[in-house]
């Protein structure tokens, strides 16, 4: 079965002249009973900040935190030591475990657009770590799913998490297509950063979503040149 959500469905916040964000799912004071997780998938925001600004440092626990640059770049400090820039085209992982603060600038003279997606972890309890690689993604490989993040088996230059879950970006070419085979007791969600493709028939454009379950196969076919990220997912885990 799949659910599609356009992209006007998303939850719109603009708590600052800094920042711009889009909920996909209930967060901070956006909350939908019938909208807080798909599968341990907890958060995923489509961020935008303004240059010279961001986040200043605050807490997290028990909580698998990925952040996808998409343009610009984000300076990172955490109460582990870590000191970073994540780059366009690379990929930030942050085992919140047992507890750290974090802080995340835009130091850059140009806006930042970002994802960042929050996971459930399979257990709690986890000593705090991190996690950064150049992946290249945005103009990296074409046609196929890329996997980026995985804590389903070990693969060379692939971000580690502690779910049972994958996540693949796509660069789809026109007219080109990918099947994603899968199981029904797993959960397939899509999100199109630009193009427009079909999934299972469905259209999707820019920013729309698709959450599916019970299903065998996904079948994507992008009418015009298409960015997307796939996400690979429990349908049930101990702790959500």
């Amino acid at each position: 079965m799949l659910k599609y959500i356009p992209a006007t469905a998303r939850h719109h916040a603009a708590p600052a002249n800094w920042l711009s964000s889009y909920f996909l799912f209930s967060f901070a004071d956006y909350h939908d009973k019938d909208n807080v997780h798909f599968g341990p998938l907890r958060v995923f925001n489509d961020d935008s900040v303004a240059p010279q600004a961001g986040f200043p440092q605050h807490p997290h626990a028990e909580m698998e935190i990925v952040t996808l640059v998409l343009d610009g770049e984000i300076t990172h400090q955490d109460t582990m030591g870590n000191n970073t820039t994540i780059k366009a085209g690379e990929v930030q992982r942050m085992t919140a475990g047992t507890g750290l603060a974090h802080g995340e600038m835009n130091r850059a003279d140009k806006p930042l657009n970002l994802y960042q997606l929050w996971f459930i972890p399979g257990k709690k309890g986890l000593a705090p770590s991190y996690e950064q690689k150049d992946l290249n993604f945005l103009s990296g490989k074409k046609n196929e799913l890329v996997p980026l993040v995985t804590g389903q088996k070990v693969l060379e230059d692939v971000v580690f998490i502690n779910s049972n879950s994958t996540v693949y970006w796509a660069n789809l070419s026109a007219e080109k297509e990918i099947l994603f085979k899968t199981f029904p007791i797993r959960l397939t969600f899509i999100y199109v950063r630009e193009g427009t493709i079909f999934v299972n028939g469905a259209e999707l454009g820019p920013s729309d979503q698709a959450r599916m379950t019970d299903e065998h196969v996904v079948e994507i076919r992008a009418e015009k040149d298409a960015q997307f990220i796939l996400i690979d997912l429990p349908a049930a885990e101990a702790n959500y």
